[in-house]
């Protein structure tokens, strides 16, 4: 039986035929989807170009906005209501605010969108990227639902200018002047120089004391024989004197009236002293009125008497009934003795 001989071993590839062999594969690669791939290419640069450019389109545009709103309102900083509500601190505050929540908002949009359209050209499937995206935005917002009820109130807020920067507030939970408004905190200093940090999304109601006008009041208690006429006509003339001197006439926006009786009493009678005043000086004016009118009926031979109950003048008689002593068995002349004769008990008859 002939031996078979063994196989011979296959030549070996050489390094330069394997390596023309993969340059060949590799050409032949691109030459077929070079064409693809340079149109995902320019598509994704597209995007991002159109990207850049709206995002710096937009926020140009909300910048100048904001500058139109400051410039707008510097054209009423001459007259006293301009200088008062809106004073350059407030105003500075304000429209930073805005142009942040905007600009950042615009950004999102923008740029949000352009890295979806990107992810859409490389044929990624975007259906479980965005249930997942929603899944995680409702625990997200479940999980910092305060921060966000903060934050969209903060911004109303500043969008509403309810309050601002040297505002009297009263917020409900606290109140004082406002100190600063931020998106999420406002800050308040109380009367007593305490700082309040309020968060934006507890407070339900809020109370402008440095809006628009507030009203001064102020009463006076006079004895109910005294004249109405020269009560009257000497409260008319401390308005007057209050309205013509400086700084009062700026701070008084309106005559002070004298409205009337608010109370007739036996021993006493109120007379009701209004003026309607620059917004947050109402104390202000109360506190000068009430100086002016005390010096005027001093000279005028006026009194102003208080609600406190007065003095008696003169101890009260003592009571006579008070050092006579409590009856007693031993005054009655109907009493028993004290000593009484004990009954004997009486035997059968």
């Amino acid at each position: 039986m002939p031996v078979q001989a063994p196989p011979s071993p296959a030549p070996e590839p050489h390094p330069l035929q394997d390596a023309h062999k993969r340059a060949t594969l590799a050409a032949s690669w691109f030459e077929q989807n070079w064409s693809t791939w340079l149109g995902v290419g320019l598509r994704i640069l597209l995007i991002i170009v159109i990207a850049v450019v709206l995002r710096t389109i937009i926020r140009r545009t909300i910048t100048r906005l904001i500058d139109r709103m400051n410039r707008t309102a510097q054209a009423v900083d001459g007259t006293a209501l301009g200088g008062l509500l809106v004073n350059a601190e407030r105003r500075r505050q304000r429209s930073q605010a805005i142009g942040s929540v905007l600009r950042s908002v615009a950004s999102f949009l923008v740029l949000g969108t352009a890295a979806l359209m990107i992810l859409s050209a490389f044929k990624i499937n975007l259906a479980p990227l965005l249930a997942s995206a929603g899944v995680a935005g409702v625990a997200i917002g479940f999980g910092a639902r305060n921060l966000v009820t903060d934050f969209l109130s903060g911004v109303f807020m500043i969008l509403e200018d309810q309050y601002g920067v040297g505002d009297t507030i009263d917020a409900g939970v606290a109140s004082g002047e406002v100190i600063e408004v931020g998106l999420r905190v406002t800050k308040l200093r109380g009367d007593n120089g305490a700082i309040w940090y309020v968060r934006n999304g507890e407070i339900k109601r809020i109370g402008n004391l440095s809006q628009g006008w507030s009203t001064a009041h102020v009463d006076v208690t006079v004895r109910p024989e005294e004249d109405l006429d020269e009560v009257r006509s000497t409260l008319v003339e401390v308005g007057r004197s209050l309205a013509a001197d400086e700084p009062w006439n700026e701070r008084l926006w309106g005559p002070v009236e004298v409205l009337g009786l608010d109370s007739v009493l036996l021993d006493s009678m109120v007379v009701h002293v209004s003026a309607k005043t620059m917004p947050g000086q109402s104390v202000t004016i109360e506190r000068e009125l009430r100086w002016r009118i005390k010096r005027a009926f001093d000279r005028a031979g006026i009194p102003i008497i208080g609600q406190a109950p007065a003095q008696p003048d003169e101890e009260p008689a003592p009571d006579p009934a008070a050092s006579v002593s409590a009856p007693s068995a031993h005054a009655s002349a109907a009493a028993e003795p004290l000593n009484p004769t004990p009954v004997r008990p009486q035997g059968p008859k």
